[in-house]
């Protein structure tokens, strides 16, 4: 099982050790592919005047000693072509945000370097139209069939994070997971699912209370992986902590996705 986890955005060298730390366990299983997640930019935020991280060069620098130090495997976000070469110097997974899922250069771009493309569903997209932005990661990577299969061997992702309706909360429609598995891998991402986009008068609110909830639903529907945003003190996290989940409230819900897993066999 994939499992993509970390903070939402670098705060501090401090902050990133300090959870690292207490993800060990999912690096060192051998039923989970793990790789460890923040953003050095948050370049969607709401308000101008919300904080976004270090910036590309500070924050891929911080992503670096991470992979030093622990030996894991790293995922992180690009908003711009440009930033998509340096990024793959650090990262294994070049993750395309929600908003972005349409745009074919940072797609293509994405595509050359190799690296596993993660995409993520936009909440205005029809999942199974999520088949022409892998189809355009495939043909970059030389793969011509937008097939489960093919798109695994080639390394893209899609994740499903919700459909938005404009009235203050993502929603999961959990027929888009069987149906984005004909196309990729799906990852659900169930700390993004509660989101409220602009929930908290500009800024975005959430309701970690139905993570574990609508993670353990996406298990017995059946998915590839998982991804959680997590943090030791949510509540003051500088972004998207009123969705994020600590690390020992992860742990406990991945116990209960493999005893999922187990039970129905998916």
């Amino acid at each position: 099982m994939i499992l993509v986890a970390g903070p939402c955005v670098i705060e501090s060298k401090e902050q990133l050790e300090t959870i690292a730390s207490e993800l060990k366990e999912f690096a060192r299983s051998k039923t989970i592919d793990f790789y460890f997640k923040a953003s050095f930019d948050k370049a969607n935020r709401t308000s101008l005047e919300s904080y976004r991280g270090p910036g590309l060069e500070k924050g891929l620098q911080m992503l670096s000693d991470i992979k030093e130090i622990f030996g894991y495997k790293i995922l992180t976000d690009v908003h711009e072509s440009h930033q998509v070469e340096p990024v793959a110097e650090v990262a294994d997974v070049i993750q395309i945000p929600a908003f972005l899922c349409r745009q074919t250069d940072l797609l293509v771009a994405a595509g050359k370097t190799g690296k596993i493309v993660n995409i993520k569903k936009g909440q205005f997209m029809n999942p199974v139209d999520m088949r022409y932005s892998v189809l355009k990661v495939l043909k970059t990577k030389g793969v011509e069939i937008a097939e489960y299969e093919s798109s695994k061997r080639a390394g893209v992702w899609l994740t499903e994070r919700g459909t938005f309706f404009g009235y203050g909360d993502l929603v999961v429609d959990y027929r888009s997971l069987p149906r984005m598995r004909t196309i990729a891998p799906v990852i659900f991402d169930a700390t993004h699912a509660v989101q409220s986009p602009g929930g908290a008068g500009g800024k975005s609110s959430g309701k970690r209370e139905f993570v574990e909830p609508l993670a353990l639903a996406a298990a017995s529907v059946g998915v590839d992986g998982f991804f959680f945003e997590t943090h030791y003190d949510p509540d003051r996290a500088l972004s998207d902590g009123a969705n994020m989940i600590t690390p020992q409230k992860l742990k406990e819900i991945v116990e209960k996705i493999f005893a999922i897993k187990n039970a129905i066999g998916v």
